[in-house]
């Protein structure tokens, strides 16, 4: 019975296919080999742009960056939570504007892909459902279940409906050419058992009954029903095959970094790994590739979840978090998409023959029926550079690369040999001081007796504050006689107080007596001091604040966090105290944030103090207000909050985000490229914040007067809070002495004699900028990165020499790589590079 009831349902998925063919133009469709727009198989490159992570001033820069980068698609999730902050009441304004960002892309020429999930996961505030959903009755998260289903079928329709009233999908002119239902549900969907298989279907279903036109895609689902594809997310995907040989292979999330957590370092994924991984996806049949992230932006507000989810939401991806041009990921992905497209006709002709080349060497190669031929050449060996042969020619492939022959006779691409420079990035002072602080201590007592309320024992914190703050007090007090020993010499109590909160701050009488934090793999706090008590009654103030709620997991919805106990109070003279279900006072929230002490309206009702920057230092629970104006020049602005230590900041009433001056702990020793990346490959930053600077949109400012104001939780110096410029402050250029785009060899193996093209590095600053000095300069086996570079082994004295004499003074210059330009060959038999970092700033042309 039930296997007839899914046969069933896969027949009407297919009818009802056909029937939105009828009733709306199909121009997008696919088979086996790509998806199919116009009649035109495509190898598709795309990259997710999130609107909410940046501001609509930036979309067209980012998104026409994205264009030149040889993207064809911009990918997005769409975010219930901000769309639909209360039942039936929706926000489609400002950075929240889907339909402008969507018209942005068509505007650019590009197609999108939008991913309506609508659970996102994302490292996204509850995974981007709203909170509100939580406390539907009955309801329980993405499963066989109605309330749920209910509120998810109609989200989906508003933001369908939305498009379609736009014209916005392909079908009707415009440009999003695909979709996607749900999102990474294949783990939940086994977990889950026959109620999970039901959801996924029913999901599927009622996507594809909306009638866009256009594919559904669900990600990570292996069992997706017709006409659903399935698609891959990951570092690798290459071992990918789609569950049905007539639907394509898809690869919705090439993973360009990793995200970064409070405590944590920072991830770097090399870009020769990249473009490794994406050719070697391609040249086993792959036809869509979407990078996660292309521009990953900034959590601004509150919007990060996780919990412990940094501000940043950089991604290392090849548009940096101000939306910069990070090289030499950008370029050097750029040049891999050209020689993808170059070889397109062949790739969507047929599958590869695949010839071996040796022990760990591959030849995938494909034919078209009209004479194209395309071929990769692909060494797996992690260690071992290796010469081959293939179509009478020798090629040598370094370790964890493949070489692209869109003709099947010349190299126009090797993964792991970058010919476009680097540059190095640094946050810079302005001119723009921030001046006129003042201060407003946080009170202690609860912040509106009317909104406060009392019962017996602890509450789990979304609950009460439903995401209307991070921060929730819990408040109970403790009588305490004077014949207890420790007034008398004694030991002083101790005070344990276990919670699933992201971080705790205790006070006692009004004083911080200490705070304790959960990591992201950890998030039981449990915090056990001595603490200081009066004789009498004394004041436990219990201040939890959140980092962002889940994201991810089964029924995460149902997992509780805040102070849920045990508190005990040990030490007394007559045993142990259990305050777990004493009588407790709750407030959500905080004064400041009652009397919106961040907006132009509210502080006014604030009573701030004018008083010396001395005493404001390291005064916990404070609120900070201070003025400044608005630098000069056009480069991306942050705030440098190293001084601080935790809280939140605004500018000019907008949320920039949470900051936390949490050191990074990791591995960072030296990073290679190859072998399989893993996210503890390629740390950087540890012993350091994890986040020193926060990004400040220029289009939030005014020329004059803008109001910074941040609320510290543990203390600081806002004394030493500076407004800083990312700039470009020198570059780098590092290449083999063999170029590219030709076969390496001079002599080919049927006796020809060919001419060597030498290769040039070339170098260039920014607008105004000079090379004012050379940094680093080898011809020869140098390592490290640009920043870090250091000689190897080899070495030609000369490298510096030539390079200054060349380049030195000039906007921009190119130096050949030959062993005749630096005096002679530093190591025989041996493959070389000449690698330099160039300084940039104003100088004269002497």
């Amino acid at each position: 019975m039930e296997t007839n009831s899914i046969s069933t349902r896969v027949l009407l998925l297919f009818i009802a296919l056909q029937l939105g063919c009828q009733l709306i133009s199909c121009s997008v469709t696919y088979d086996g080999k790509a998806i199919v727009i116009n009649g035109r198989r495509r190898i598709l490159m795309s990259g997710s742009i999130h609107y909410p992570r940046s501001t609509p001033e930036m979309w067209e820069d980012v998104i026409m960056k994205a264009k030149e980068g040889g993207l064809d698609v911009i990918e997005t999730y769409v975010f219930w939570n901000v769309h639909e902050p209360s039942p039936g009441n929706y926000n489609f304004e400002g950075r929240y504007n889907l339909v402008r960002f969507l018209k942005t892309v068509q505007k650019a020429g590009l197609y999108a892909h939008l991913r309506i999930g609508p659970y996102v996961c994302a490292e996204w505030n509850f995974g981007g459902f709203p909170v509100w959903l939580k406390y539907v009755p009955g309801i329980s998260f993405r499963t066989d279940n109605e309330p749920f289903k209910r509120a998810m079928k109609g989200f989906t329709e508003k933001i369908v409906n939305m498009m379609k009233y736009e014209k916005l999908f392909e079908s009707q002119g415009g440009p999003i050419i695909l979709s996607q239902i749900e999102n990474e549900y294949g783990a939940l969907d086994k977990k889950f058992g026959a109620a999970g298989y039901n959801y996924m279907t029913w999901a599927a279903e009622m996507a594809v009954g909306l009638r866009t036109g256009v594919p559904w895609i669900m990600c990570k689902q292996e069992d997706a029903p017709d006409p659903i594809i399935n698609t891959c997310n990951g570092f690798y995907c290459d071992a990918f095959k789609p569950n049905k040989p007539y639907k394509p292979t898809i690869w919705t999330e090439a993973w360009t970094g990793w995200f970064t957590e409070f405590g944590g370092a920072v991830h770097k994924r090399p870009v020769q790994d990249l473009a490794f991984a994406v050719a070697r996806f391609i040249q086993k049949g792959g036809s869509f590739v979407n990078y996660y992230m292309y521009h990953g932006g900034t959590n601004f507000g509150r919007s990060a979840g996780g919990p412990f989810i940094t501000t940043s939401y950089d991604y290392d991806a090849p548009l940096d978090e101000y939306g910069l041009i990070r090289q030499p990921k950008y370029g050097h992905l750029t040049e891999l998409h050209k020689a993808i497209k170059r070889c397109e006709p062949a790739l969507v002709s047929g599958d590869p023959t695949v010839f071996s080349l040796g022990a760990n060497q591959k030849a995938h190669v494909y034919y078209s029926k009209l004479g194209h031929c395309a071929a990769f050449l692909s060494n797996y060996d992690t260690a071992n550079a290796t010469r081959v042969t293939f179509n009478n020619k020798h090629h040598n492939l370094p370790p964890w690369s493949i070489s692209i022959l869109p003709d099947c006779n010349n190299i126009v691409f090797n993964t792991a040999k970058i010919g476009v420079q680097s540059t190095r990035m640094a946050m810079l002072p302005t001119n723009s001081q921030i001046l006129s602080w003042q201060t407003y201590s946080e009170e202690l007592t609860t912040s509106d007796e009317d909104s406060a309320f009392t019962t017996f024992g602890l509450l789990d914190q979304v609950n009460v504050t439903r995401d209307a703050s991070d921060y929730l007090w819990y408040i109970t007090s403790v009588d305490v006689g004077p014949s207890e020993s420790f007034f008398h010499g004694g030991e002083h109590p101790k005070l344990l107080v276990q919670s699933t909160g992201h971080a705790l701050h205790v006070f006692i009488n009004g004083e911080l007596s200490g705070s304790a934090f959960g990591t992201r793999e950890n998030r039981r706090i449990k915090y056990k001091n001595k603490i200081k008590l009066r004789s009498g009654v004394n004041r436990i103030a219990l201040l939890s604040v959140a980092m962002g709620l889940s994201n991810i997991g089964g029924h995460y919805e149902s997992w509780e966090t805040g102070v849920l106990g045990p508190v005990v109070l040990y030490g007394l003279d007559h045993g142990k105290r259990d305050l777990t279900h004493a009588k407790w006072s709750y407030q959500v929230g905080l004064k400041g944030e009652a009397m919106d002490a961040v907006s132009t309206t509210g502080m006014s009702s604030v009573e701030w103090e004018e008083s010396s920057l001395i005493t404001q230092k390291n005064q916990p629970l404070t609120w900070h207000k201070a003025y400044f104006n608005e630098p000069n020049g056009n480069e991306p602005l942050a705030l440098d909050m190293h001084s601080m230590g935790k809280g939140q900041v605004w500018i000019n009433g907008q949320s920039i985000g949470r900051y936390w001056t949490a050191y990074a702990t990791g591995d960072c020793r030296r990073c290679h490229y190859n072998g399989n990346y893993r996210p503890t490959k390629c740390q950087v930053g540890c012993g350091r914040p994890t986040q020193r600077w926060y990004h400040v949109p220029r289009s939030w400012l005014k020329p004059t007067g803008n109001i910074l104001v941040l609320f510290e939780e543990l203390g600081g110096d806002p004394r030493r809070i500076t407004l800083t410029k990312r700039s470009m402050t020198s570059v780098c250029a590092d290449m083999f002495e063999y170029h590219t785009n030709i076969t390496n060899w001079q002599t080919e193996s049927n006796g020809k004699t060919l001419p060597i093209r030498r290769p040039k590095i070339h170098l260039q600053c920014g607008p105004g900028l000079l090379i004012s000095s050379i940094k680093f300069a080898s011809f020869g086996t140098p390592i490290g990165t640009c920043g870090t570079f250091q000689r190897g082994t080899c070495h030609a004295r000369a490298s510096y020499g030539v390079v200054s004499k060349r380049c030195i003074g000039k906007e921009r210059c190119a130096v050949t790589i030959s062993n005749n330009n630096f005096g002679q060959d530093p190591c025989p038999n041996t493959l070389k590079r000449l690698t330099v970092e160039a300084v940039c700033g104003p100088t004269s042309r002497g």
